[in-house]
């Protein structure tokens, strides 16, 4: 049985692109973070907390993230090594016919 798609979600791959897409964009905004960072010197000292706050949480977001990317890659080598067995066992139960 073929299972299509029906939604960007619905399998393995399409999440892992997603995923990498997030991990892009949270790579941008850091930069645009350190950017905003670098170029206000007369930052008030509550506005320098609130920077250093969105850097640790996209610091963190990124690390999650790219945590989830890598069990994404370990699920999609392990289907991949399942499927393969059991089109072998599949195989070995028609050779045996």
């Amino acid at each position: 049985m073929d299972f299509k798609p029906e939604t960007p979600f619905d399998n393995i791959e399409s999440a892992q692109q997603f995923v990498g897409l997030l991990i892009e964009a949270i790579d941008e905004s850091k930069a645009d973070v350190d950017d905003i960072a670098r170029a206000e010197s007369n930052l008030s000292e509550r506005q320098k907390q609130a920077i250093q706050l969105v850097s640790d949480t996209l610091a963190k977001l990124s690390h999650n993230m790219t945590a989830s990317h890598r069990m994404l890659n370990d699920l999609r080598t392990l289907r991949r090594i399942l499927l393969e067995e059991r089109q072998l066992a599949k195989q070995n139960a028609d050779n045996k016919r």
